[in-house]
């Protein structure tokens, strides 16, 4: 369900920052649709963010466009009987990526989530990136408002992401005809070039391309022969890609990570800290950024390879969960996310010494390094052990959705809380 990491030329390419600019541009893409729109996303709450893009949906459905919505069942909680109806009455495929019953008040699907952040409309615009649906994408949400990344593209490669999401429709369950029925009423004159920029599309999934993110990274990290700078919200990846951001550190790479250090989550940055020494060590120079929570997922080598998407550099993204992103090759898209970064590790970071983790206790560091250093080896084979049920997507009658809350067995999407991994 994906291509060949495959170099396609001839695309525009644009970087959004926070929900302030990535809203305004997604909704009114939708509501400007012809024939088709097609939104992937982990998190879809009933806030003001997530109103809007229900009003915009229902907008493009009652002109006949075709509206497909997929949520994950984990990460979408508690939306209502109306928020749904409103939906499906007039049209709007609704569809719940592996949806799931409480146990005792506890969500047990937690594994193996659809984490893509994906809009694509007529086939000729697409969207990808880290950004939910949720008020916490906009900087009046207050301290805890995220920092993320998404790019708009225009070009050949919308084809591929076009593709993409009408084939996870249909191993959903429409089935091969149904793709093929939607595919052909897609115009060929999206192909046409329309801008400068190499784009890939790469996903992850469970199946034939469980680590095709990962070794895109490793690969770009091994070429890298001036600068890697990678800005990470979920940060701790496995052996290999540690090895080579030290390796490329020691042979003169000017390598650095920018990660949360006013996490949402406190094990976050937990779990990156006990990477550390290791990395410090090596040459690596790492940034917390502490002016609110980041979410962002993007890095850049050099002056023309850069990254934007869904996938986190942690066991979650890296061996479980469906993920996509786009891989660029283009000097003036690199320059523009390395200005944003720069602007950040100026800013907004903390840059963290060698002195800062002095005071810890040696022979503690000695035994923890010992066991991170076989974690990060041995997590990714130990994680794709977990069983790899093929969750299928459910459509979601309001009906049905208000006969579970109802009964009290679970709400429609599995219910999530702001503050889990997004």
């Amino acid at each position: 369900m994906n291509n060949n990491n495959h170099w396609t030329g001839g695309n525009s390419i644009e970087l959004l920052e926070n929900g302030e600019e990535f809203f305004p541009r997604v909704f009114d893409a939708i509501r400007n649709a012809r024939r088709e729109a097609i939104v992937e996303t982990f998190i879809l709450f009933e806030d003001k963010v997530g109103l809007q893009l229900h009003a915009a949906m229902r907008e493009a459905a009652q002109r006949g466009v075709k509206v497909d919505l997929m949520i994950d069942g984990f990460g979408s909680p508690d939306l209502s009987r109306e928020f749904i109806e409103g939906l499906t009455s007039v049209g709007v495929k609704v569809r719940v990526f592996d949806p799931g019953a409480r146990f005792m008040g506890q969500r047990l699907n937690v594994f193996r989530r659809m984490h893509r952040k994906i809009v694509v409309v007529d086939g000729e615009r697409a969207f990808v990136g880290g950004i939910n649906y949720s008020a916490d994408h906009l900087l009046d949400f207050g301290p805890k408002a995220k920092q993320d990344y998404a790019v708009e593209l225009k070009g050949p490669i919308v084809a591929e992401i076009h593709q993409f999401v009408l084939r996870a429709i249909a191993l959903g369950g429409k089935g091969a005809g149904w793709f093929r029925r939607r595919l052909k009423q897609a115009p060929a004159a999206r192909l046409s070039p329309v801008g400068e920029a190499d784009a890939m599309f790469v996903t992850r999934d469970n199946r034939r391309h469980t680590n095709d993110i990962e070794r895109q990274y490793r690969a770009a990290i091994r070429a890298a022969k001036d600068r890697i700078v990678i800005a990470n919200a979920y940060f701790f990846p496995g052996y290999r890609l540690i090895k080579e951001l030290r390796r490329a550190a020691r042979r003169g790479v000017d390598v650095r990570l920018i990660l949360q250090g006013e996490p949402d989550m406190p094990i976050v940055k937990i779990a990156a800290s006990m990477l550390y020494h290791h990395l410090l060590h090596a040459g690596v120079r790492i940034y917390e950024y502490c002016e609110r929570p980041l979410h962002g997922k993007v890095a850049l080598m050099d002056d023309k390879w850069s990254t934007v998407g869904s996938s986190n550099l942690d066991p979650l993204s890296l061996s479980l969960n469906l993920e996509s992103n786009v891989i660029v090759r283009d000097k003036a898209f690199n320059t523009v996310l390395w200005e944003r970064m720069d602007q950040l590790m100026q800013h907004s970071c903390k840059q963290i010494q060698a002195a800062d983790l002095a005071s810890e206790w040696s022979g503690w560091r000695l035994v923890r390094s010992f066991f991170v250093f076989h974690i990060m080896r041995w997590y990714p084979a130990l994680l794709g052990r977990l069983p790899r049920h093929v969750p299928r997507l459910t459509p979601a009658e309001a009906t049905d959705l208000a006969n579970r809350r109802d009964t009290g067995l679970s709400n429609p999407t599995g219910g999530a809380t702001q503050t889990e991994a997004a």
